[in-house]
């Protein structure tokens, strides 16, 4: 007798091992933390393997969970090709969406995914800059949506969340213990100017060792250890970590995650659009799995 594996539960499991966590993979999904647990469970329990390993502090699959993943990820492409094929059809057109790169992962591919498969022919072109650029190119009609991180919220946006920034160095590094502080910033980084100001008040010397027009650039310097950069809280990137200094450096405060539109009567898409970018950066999910919710799934 043929058995059928639960799309909604393998919907799930692809998110929870995208995103790292149930907490936000449930946000991603639109569903309560415990709704995703009890997939989870159902999903292990009707294949009788242990996909997720809930040994550590943080999610990662097991063998069997690495080799359901492929061919989660192919089902889950088909599933949603075919939905996709045969609705929406009436809708189509390019959708310019302007994010800052710090701000980018982890939801900005969630949402373009999700998109995607509701819209499969709108296109939305992604565009990648500094707030001060992104705010720029909007006040010429240039992008139809873009987000920003600011200190408030300017006239027209919406606040979708307010996060803290942090100290980022590399993994286990030693950068941070150094005075002057070695910093590295791009020159038009919207959070330099607040890194600067906290470090004048708490009376820490500094250097600007790493200036570049480039994040990938200031990315690797931090990475070596050459020196540290301030970030919104869950944003670091990899190959860096949040520095753990003990009050050693001073508190930096939080930025706004603004949104702004060009025109909300552009019609049904750029609504849908504009609902994912609200609900991934929603300040009611937490942006972090901890111990209890890795044991509760």
């Amino acid at each position: 007798m043929p058995r059928n594996i639960d799309m909604t539960a393998l919907r799930s499991f692809v998110a929870v091992a995208d995103s790292g966590g149930v907490t936000r993979a449930a946000g991603f999904l639109n569903l309560t933390q415990s709704a995703v647990s009890m997939q989870l469970k159902r999903l292990e329990e009707s294949l009788d393997l242990q996909l997720l390993d809930r040994s550590m502090r943080t999610i990662s699959l097991t063998a069997s969970g690495e080799q359901l993943l492929s061919y989660a990820r192919r089902m889950l492409e088909l599933n949603d090709e075919i939905y996709s094929r045969l609705t929406a059809q009436e809708y189509e057109g390019v959708i310019t969406l302007g994010v800052p790169h710090d701000i980018v992962y982890p939801s900005i591919p969630h949402v373009l995914r999700q998109f995607n498969c509701n819209y499969p022919r709108v296109k939305v072109q992604l565009v990648s800059s500094f707030t001060t650029g992104l705010k720029a190119q909007f006040a010429r009609g240039e992008v139809d949506v873009i987000l920003t991180t600011e200190d408030i919220c300017g006239e027209g946006g919406e606040t979708l969340a307010e996060v803290q920034l942090e100290w980022v160095g590399a993994p286990g590094g030693a950068a941070w213990r150094q005075r002057p502080l070695q910093l590295a910033f791009e020159h038009r980084c919207i959070f330099r100017k607040a890194a600067l100001e906290a470090l004048d008040r708490a009376g820490v010397a500094w250097e600007m060792a790493i200036e570049s027009e480039q994040s990938r650039t200031i990315e690797a310097s931090v990475s070596a250890d050459l020196a540290v950069h301030i970030m919104l809280s869950d944003t670091t990137p990899p190959y860096t970590e949040s520095i753990q200094h003990g009050g050693a450096l001073p508190e930096l405060g939080s930025k706004k995650i603004n949104m702004y539109v060009a025109n909300l009567d552009q019609g049904t898409v750029v609504k849908e659009l504009v609902a994912l970018l609200r609900q991934a950066y929603s300040p009611s999910r937490s942006r972090a799995a901890n111990v209890t919710e890795l044991h509760a799934s």
